[in-house]
């Protein structure tokens, strides 16, 4: 199923005719790649708004209507207010269905509730949440599925551990050097305790320091009291 977004050109350019946009609940766009020039859109705040509740926006090619032309892109940045953390502008990228494109997209990680080791106290240390690859756009992945069930403390998986999907490659693995690029993904590892015999031992180290202390202060009171000049 497809994901529409309406859109409409604009003609006015600059922070002020922006600001003029955000009043009347429009975001200014750009719309840019391929062989047409790049354009300048706008869109519906409300509708923006519903369209990036979901990951999907993020994960799918789009198809952008203006007027009577439809283009397949993909979200390739968006600009947040600072403080308001609503969407200022968003950019688009035109895509061609011959030619690979390069985004980022999530790892979702299945199966932390199958697993013995987690269930035991064990810890899953997630390394990487995002990466980005390189498909054509028929084969754009929602997302890159790591199953941790089956880790043991100690085990981990790295990036060449990976099952992708059809026709999708991870761009950093494509440089030669693919060691000197494997990352961990995720690991298990023994979760951080502090031994019940640890916790007593510094406990008995405070009794003995105060008890120390307190003999010292008896034994000073002691030598002060006998040295006490006699009034005979």
């Amino acid at each position: 199923m497809s994901i529409i977004v309406n859109a409409t050109t604009r003609e006015d350019k600059g922070k002020g005719a922006s600001r003029r946009l955000r009043r009347e609940e429009m975001v200014p766009g750009i719309v840019y790649g391929g062989k047409s020039s790049p354009e300048s859109i706008s869109i519906n705040f409300h509708e923006l708004t519903h369209l990036l509740d979901g990951e999907d926006a993020f994960t799918s090619v789009l198809d952008l209507v203006n007027g009577k032309n439809k283009e397949s892109v993909v979200i390739k940045d968006l600009q947040r207010h600072p403080a308001k953390n609503i969407i200022t502008h968003i950019d688009f990228l035109r895509v061609d269905a011959k030619h690979a494109i390069v985004t980022i997209t999530p790892i979702h990680f299945i199966g932390e509730e199958d697993n013995e080791a987690l269930r035991i106290g064990g810890m899953l240390n997630k390394f990487v949440v995002s990466i980005e690859i390189s498909c054509l756009p028929k084969d754009l992945p929602h997302g890159i599925d790591v199953d941790v069930s089956g880790l043991e403390i100690g085990d981990h998986i790295s990036l060449t551990g990976l099952t992708l999907p059809h026709g999708v490659v991870i761009t950093s693995l494509q440089h030669g050097d693919i060691e000197a690029h494997d990352q961990t993904v995720v690991s298990v590892s023994e979760a951080k305790i502090i031994e019940e015999e640890d916790i007593e031992g510094i406990e008995g180290i405070d009794e003995a320091g105060g008890a120390e202390g307190s003999e010292d202060e008896s034994s000073e009171g002691d030598k002060s009291e006998g040295e006490e000049p006699s009034h005979s």
